[in-house]
């Protein structure tokens, strides 16, 4: 995918974001050149250029003829890094207030296997202590869990059943602090819930733990995890 692309998806237009990444090639540059370089309409490159100098990502450096530099890539990405920072910080202030403090009793319902493969792979990229993981699953969550996260896998054998006849549980706790339950399988769409309820993430968590000691007699499921992990960095 293009610079230029990644740009617009920074709020930047079209020719913008094709002006901005132009100027980076040339350096300093007359808008013709410019227009030229970038594939934009000479009609148009001057409106896009000032555009460009009013966010701060290029300036005149001279007049006579008229000449532009651009900011920096480097100033450019620290710049959008920290307002993205920013504005992600009043975004995660507001849901929580819209959500009274992120509603923990509510379970959201799952529907199909790409909202649940969507929602464990986010949890294991979020994952910053442990990741519990139980039962059926098609893919590998470790990839996507930090090195630091605790793995913590086991299979649902031998165990209270919690799935229908024909149907394939799958258990997914991170740090105590959420939790993905999941049914694949038996001729019906998959289908699942996730929820921040204490109550619940520490069932599951609790469920994955006895399937780990069944699974491995007289072990915790923090020391194997670490073998784990250690397996999986030198694999690596």
């Amino acid at each position: 995918m293009s610079a230029s692309v990644h740009l617009q998806a920074l709020g930047l237009t079209e020719y913008e974001s094709r002006a901005y990444t132009a100027l980076l090639g040339l350096g300093q540059a007359a808008p013709a050149r410019i227009a030229r370089q970038a594939s934009i309409p000479r009609p148009k490159i001057y409106e896009t250029l000032e555009r460009l100098e009013g966010r701060g990502l290029a300036s005149k450096v001279q007049t006579a003829p008229i000449e532009y530099a651009p900011l920096s890539a480097r100033e450019y990405l620290e710049r959008s890094r920290r307002e993205f920072d920013h504005r992600l910080e009043l975004l995660e202030r507001e849901m929580a207030r819209i959500t009274q403090e992120g509603a923990p009793e509510a379970v959201y319902p799952l529907q199909g296997e790409a909202a649940i493969h969507s929602v464990a792979q986010n949890m294991a990229e979020n994952a910053r202590k442990t990741l519990s993981i139980a039962g059926h699953f098609y893919g590998t969550l470790e990839d996507h869990s930090p090195h630091s996260a605790q793995v913590i896998r086991a299979p649902l054998e031998n165990l209270p059943a919690i799935a229908k006849a024909g149907q394939e549980p799958f258990l997914l706790a991170r740090d105590g602090e959420s939790a993905l339950i999941a049914h694949f399988g038996g001729g019906v769409e998959a289908h699942g819930v996730h929820t921040h309820n204490i109550v619940i993430v520490k069932l599951v968590e609790g469920y994955i733990a006895l399937a780990h000691r069944d699974r491995n007699p007289g072990a915790s499921p923090m020391s194997e995890a670490s073998d784990d992990n250690v397996q999986a960095e030198n694999s690596r």
